[in-house]
């Protein structure tokens, strides 16, 4: 199907786009990767006037040491994100869950920034950034603000980013030395997540002292286990103990039903990945 007609705008600059964004009003959509949005246009299930092209915006690109964070662009793709050694380094959740978005010509196209402002609660990235404690730098007629991921994320496809706002780049805390694994379960490879597990932890002398597990698909939101948190911190890393912890993966969760998968089924899968993710994890 073709899309409906609209106007094509494409900024240099962070500024010029906002100002796009503004004049053009609510019925204006931001074009990043366009792995989301295209689909959409050519299904008319949206039929902005105005579409706002942020692939000329070189300031949007690219990952940086910050002292005590790695700052990536909103426009850096998911392939920059994979492969960037300040990710692997500081960020390794980030780039575990990266390796199983989609396919490597989805991952060259599709942009982290893109991702995450789609807020689609079973897109693979929003997870680990709310458990890596990420913070949303988003810039609107107003200026420059900050948002945690907690706040950030609002509901389905929904943020905080207002219509003329532009998330501009992700600040992550630096979790050097944990370990990471994105424990992931889809009916074919490839698809979208059913249930998926974000988890890091760190551990000294075989005694996990932090964790941070956060779950994909499991509300209208990413979510944190925070009961699995609880439960594996102070605690030896053992099998036991990290299925006993597992157990409480689903408190607090509402999953949606739709044609994959019941409540029960989600909440079921959440116990079992959140204790293959955190084995994994431990694993190295």
């Amino acid at each position: 199907m073709i899309p409906a007609p609209f106007d094509y705008v494409a900024p240099s600059t962070v500024d010029e786009a906002v100002r796009a964004l503004a004049d053009a009003g609510e019925d204006a959509k931001v074009l990043a990767g366009g792995q989301s949005l295209l689909p959409v246009l050519r299904m008319r299930l949206a039929a902005p006037t105005t579409v706002v092209d942020l692939g000329k915006i070189g300031e949007l690109k690219g990952v940086r040491d910050e002292g005590d964070a790695v700052v990536i662009g909103a426009m850096s793709t998911h392939y920059d994100v994979q492969r960037d050694p300040l990710v692997h380094d500081h960020a390794l959740l980030l780039a575990r869950a990266t390796d199983t978005v989609a396919d490597p010509q989805v991952r060259h196209r599709g942009t982290f920034g893109g991702s995450l402002a789609h807020a689609d609660p079973a897109g693979d990235l929003l997870a680990p950034a709310l458990a890596l404690d990420a913070e949303m730098v988003i810039q609107g007629t107003g200026g420059r603000r900050t948002a945690s991921a907690a706040e950030f994320f609002q509901d389905f496809f929904t943020t905080s980013l207002a219509p003329e706002d532009i998330l501009v780049e992700v600040r992550i805390p630096k979790h050097t030395g944990w370990s990471a694994h994105y424990e992931k379960f889809n009916r074919v490879a490839q698809a979208w997540s059913m249930v998926a597990v974000a988890a890091t932890v760190r551990a000294e002398g075989g005694t996990i002292t932090e964790a941070r597990i956060g779950l994909t698909n499991m509300a209208s939101i990413p979510v944190r286990a925070t009961a699995v948190e609880q439960a594996l911190v102070g605690r030896s890393a053992d099998a036991e103990t990290i299925r006993a912890a597992a157990e409480h993966a689903a408190e607090g969760t509402s999953p949606t039903v739709d044609g994959n998968a019941d409540v029960e089924y989600r909440q079921h899968l959440a116990r079992v990945l959140t204790g293959r993710a955190v084995e994994a994890a431990m694993a190295g």
